[in-house]
């Protein structure tokens, strides 16, 4: 009789996980993880606020983050800042952010913040049904 062990691939980093938790944590702020887009994100009153993704062109693990249009605008000059385009073509709004950007907590913070100074004025997706 064989015996099958499955191996559960985790598909995002964990560690960058755990620091996102504790952001989130550490800011009293009510959230919850969804696996979705190859990745886990972070839910803020049932939006999208952040989460993580690998990505296979640059071989590494990138900050998915929404944070409106107009901290785009004034973000982009910002090292290691990629606009976030899943298909070719960027979504309005959503950042990544290269692993080099976010290795300091500052900085990791800082999007953080972005995402949920953003996360009131953001629009919730449409229920499927």
């Amino acid at each position: 009789m064989a015996i099958l062990i499955q191996k559960l691939i985790v598909a995002y980093n964990e560690f960058l996980a755990d620091r996102i938790h504790q952001i989130l944590r550490g800011q009293r702020i009510n959230y919850h993880t969804k696996r979705m887009m190859g990745g886990l994100c972070f839910m803020v009153n049932n939006k999208m606020c952040c989460g993580i993704h690998y990505d296979k062109k640059k071989e590494m693990d990138v900050l998915m983050a929404r944070i409106g249009e107009e901290a785009y605008k004034k973000t982009i000059l910002r090292k290691h800042f990629l606009p976030m385009d899943f298909t070719g073509r960027p979504m309005r709004g959503y950042v990544f952010v290269t692993q080099y950007g976010i290795d300091l907590e500052e900085d990791l913070v800082y999007y953080i913040d972005l995402c949920l100074r953003f996360n009131p004025l953001a629009k919730s997706s449409k229920k499927k049904i």
